[in-house]
């Protein structure tokens, strides 16, 4: 039986110090977050530069993961490889490590070719061969592939996929998707400023970049929406739109870094060709921290 994926997740960040990973601020950040009722980490996802770490750094921050969050947090990791042999055996070796579940996106190099029926083999061919429980992460914006709700339905089935973190924005996928899919299949929306939309369409939690800035609110929000509190709710999903749009669209990683470095948390510098974040992003991001009283 797959676990089920519910509340708010913590897209975990990559510290980095002179180039190289920093596995004591990570397990700070962490041990930090720890108090704020996030349900579990997503270590190795888009949020953690995931692209730019080799296969031992990214082994490393599991493993980190594992050894620092408190008992009971779930831990998804990153799987995901170009080729669907490097994808199983990564996938593998970090079922070794205690983590919960592997989040594999699609591969998206040779997109022209990465037909349905690519994607569905993909899918299926890790879903078998893992040792860890699958989710799927569509997230067209970085990848260039956009995964139909109609193949998704269809990967519902196998039992080793227990659910998806959709980052592509749409909102009509939940709609698309939750009612045509068993109920132990898990809807996890990727991204911030839809959050409570999507849970009253029947999503089951989130994995967000803006928890690494906003942890207590992105945990309070999804509260008011188990008490139905939805007035409430409401207005607090709309004051965490700007900090989304700011520290994912606008500004990206090192605008999230930035944010968690004001607030007491290690964000650090990004991993070129990145860039840092521009004077112009700190004022705003500063000001966006401040209306929402975390500053």
């Amino acid at each position: 039986m797959n676990p089920r994926f519910t509340g708010v997740y913590a897209a975990l960040t990559t510290p980095f110090q002179d180039d190289e990973v920093w596995p004591a601020k990570f397990k700070d950040n962490i041990r930090a977050f720890d108090r704020f009722g996030l349900a579990g980490y997503l270590v190795l996802g888009s949020t953690a530069e995931n692209v730019y770490l080799s296969d031992a750094e990214s082994e490393g921050l599991a493993a980190a993961a594992v050894e620092a969050a408190a008992p009971g947090k779930m831990i998804i990791v990153g799987t995901a490889r170009e080729s669907t042999k490097l994808t199983i055996e990564f996938t593998n070796r970090m079922a070794g490590l205690g983590v919960q579940a592997a989040l594999v996106r699609t591969p998206g190099y040779y997109k022209a070719h990465l037909t349905a029926e690519a994607l569905k083999a993909f899918y299926l061919d890790v879903a078998e061969a893992s040792r860890l429980p699958i989710l799927i992460y569509n997230f067209p914006q970085n990848t260039g592939i956009a995964l139909d709700s109609g193949l998704v339905v269809e990967l519902a089935k196998h039992p080793n996929i227990a659910g998806i973190k959709d980052s592509s924005g749409n909102l009509s996928a939940v709609g698309e998707v939750v009612p045509r899919v068993p109920g132990s299949f898990s809807f996890l929306v990727g991204t911030g400023s839809l959050v409570l939309p999507a849970l009253l369409m029947g999503a089951s939690g989130a994995i967000l970049a803006m928890a690494n800035a906003a942890p207590a609110l992105c945990v309070h929000l999804y509260r008011l929406y188990q008490e139905g509190k939805l007035e409430e709710a409401r207005r607090l999903q709309l004051d965490l739109v700007p900090l989304n749009k700011a520290v994912v669209w606008a500004y990206g990683i090192a605008g999230l870094k930035q944010a968690m470095d004001l607030l007491g948390f290690y964000g650090g510098p990004v991993r070129k060709p990145l860039l840092p974040l521009p004077d112009k992003g700190r004022t705003e991001i500063e000001a966006i921290l401040k209306s929402l009283g975390l500053l």
